[in-house]
């Protein structure tokens, strides 16, 4: 399956995103492309602070202009590459946008499009979106802090990025 990253329903605020003009036609016609060959693919939506307003906005647009692909995923952001100097400009704590990433992944799974939620830990998310959170950071970077092990769903839990550093939620906790 290719994962094809998408931050938002129109041109202007993703290429700002990706730092490239044209990217936004660039990306969506190499997705009707791959799709007109045959290849699974999946829409990967990293969340910052510039694409929360348009999230339901986004999923609006790939339930419209992209039923056939095969799953969308929303996915925390991991801080490195670019986004450790940009921090300021890109970070925003999941849980100040639970109510935009509740209301995306009501609207891709009523289009019955297969939503997951990548690189969150359960104690942050809405627990109606636990059903969609998957545990998908890869174990070599994959970290808890010493608080989640008294938490009852640390087996369940993606747990955090051991690039993060200090550039955690304020709300992980427990859960008991």
């Amino acid at each position: 399956m290719a994962g094809i990253p998408v931050y938002a329903p129109e041109p202007g605020l993703h290429d700002f995103i990706v730092q490239s003009l044209g990217a936004f036609e660039e990306t969506i016609h190499g997705i009707l492309n791959l799709a007109a060959l045959g290849q699974h693919i999946e829409i990967r939506i990293v969340i910052q602070r510039h694409n929360v307003p348009v999230l339901a906005d986004l999923a609006i647009f790939i339930a419209r202009n992209l039923p056939f692909i095969d799953q969308v995923a929303l996915m925390g952001l991991e801080m490195t590459g670019l986004a450790r100097p940009n921090y300021a400009e890109v970070w925003i704590d999941p849980a100040d946008y639970q109510t935009q990433l509740l209301e995306a992944t009501h609207i891709l799974a009523s289009a019955h499009i297969l939503t997951k939620i990548y690189n969150h830990q359960l104690c942050v998310l809405d627990k109606q979106l636990w059903p969609f959170a998957v545990r998908s950071i890869s174990d070599w970077k994959n970290d808890y802090l010493d608080l989640c092990d008294r938490c009852s769903l640390r087996d369940a839990c993606g747990g955090i990025f051991a690039t993060s550093g200090s550039r955690l939620s304020r709300h992980i906790k427990p859960v008991y």
